[in-house]
């Protein structure tokens, strides 16, 4: 959300209201005037402060993986925000790295949905996607991520800029994770503005290129992308850092397009794209997964078209995880 400075400073006195209005409700929570509900396992909530992708997914998924790793009965909660169908891209992507070894609960009721899960079979562990504003759920950790390439100090309140509390909510997050630390001085920046809390470095990798059938949009082969001009296209919360890693990754974008973040593309938009693909003398189509979900049954026909697999990494990876251990142990009550 780059606003221009004429609107933003319009905005301003609603930023003002709705950062009241924000506050006061975590206030009120935290003095039991609002009553917060309890699941009986433990429950993760990583989340953010901005609108705006900041990695929340990658962790969600790199967190069950390590749980199941040890044998444990893992759960997502998630709200299922700008799904096709009933279903999230968010969801479809973590059910297809996951598969049916985790359950999921997807709906606005949280504890509702953890506690159908609960009935239904043990959960030895919750992790409660996006769920840091979330709070009429107790939760033992907050594990709370910042994009390192958008430092907070920048950012402004909804509606002119895109923080979703103001930046003292900081002080509720357990851990701190900062993301894309590709970006070594928004690294330095960022860490400036956190209190005293354990605080782990995380990045993102290309995994794989995975080649879209035309046919019906399902994986046809793994493989590199070979060498060649590509046209680049997302509709993510983020979308300067896709393109950002498109370069580190040695692509090279003969010409892009935005839309907004969770965009169901139609067949119309499918053809221009490709249109511009054509004109732009590009190859290859290049997306990211979240975009390929929400392709629907639309087909790219004329360009071959991949989708950018990605995989998340978090530095000193041994003591984030006794970190996180240590704080469900203590459990916030």
């Amino acid at each position: 959300m780059n606003l221009p400075l004429p609107i933003r400073i319009l905005l301003w006195p609603l930023s003002l209201v709705y950062g009241f209005g924000a506050s006061c409700r975590v206030l009120l929570y935290k003095k039991g005037m609002f009553k917060r509900r309890r699941l009986k396992a433990p429950v993760i909530s990583v989340g953010n402060l901005t609108v705006g992708g900041t990695g929340k997914t990658p962790l969600v998924i790199w967190l069950a993986k390590k749980f199941l790793a040890e044998g444990k009965s893992v759960a997502i909660l998630t709200r299922g925000y700008g799904g096709r169908n009933g279903v999230s891209d968010e969801h479809r992507i973590m059910k297809n790295e996951l598969g049916n070894r985790v359950k999921f609960g997807v709906g606005a009721d949280r504890f509702k949905n953890g506690s159908i899960l609960e009935t239904e079979a043990p959960v030895d562990v919750f992790l409660l996607d996006d769920g840091y504003q979330h709070v009429q759920l107790a939760r033992d950790l907050d594990v709370l991520l910042i994009d390192t390439s958008r430092p907070l100090r920048e950012e402004m309140l909804l509606p002119a800029g895109r923080l979703r509390e103001p930046k003292s909510a900081i002080a509720r997050a357990d851990v701190a994770v900062f993301t894309r630390t590709e970006h070594q001085l928004g690294v330095k920046r960022a860490i400036q503005e956190f209190p005293n809390m354990p605080i782990f470095p995380a990045t993102t990798q290309l995994k794989e290129y995975r080649l879209l059938s035309p046919a019906n949009q399902e994986v046809d082969a793994l493989g590199p992308l070979p060498a060649q001009p590509v046209f680049a296209f997302c509709g993510i919360g983020n979308p300067d850092a896709f393109f950002s890693d498109l370069d580190r990754w040695g692509n090279v974008v003969a010409d892009r397009e935005i839309f907004r973040d969770h965009h169901k593309y139609t067949t119309s938009e499918i053809s221009q794209l490709e249109q511009r693909a054509i004109r732009a003398e590009a190859r290859s189509i290049i997306m990211t997964a979240k975009d390929a979900e929400n392709l629907g049954r639309h087909n790219f026909v004329r360009i071959p078209a991949y989708v950018c697999e990605i995989e998340f990494k978090v530095g000193d990876e041994a003591e984030f995880l006794k970190a996180v251990k240590v704080g469900l142990s203590r459990g916030k009550g």
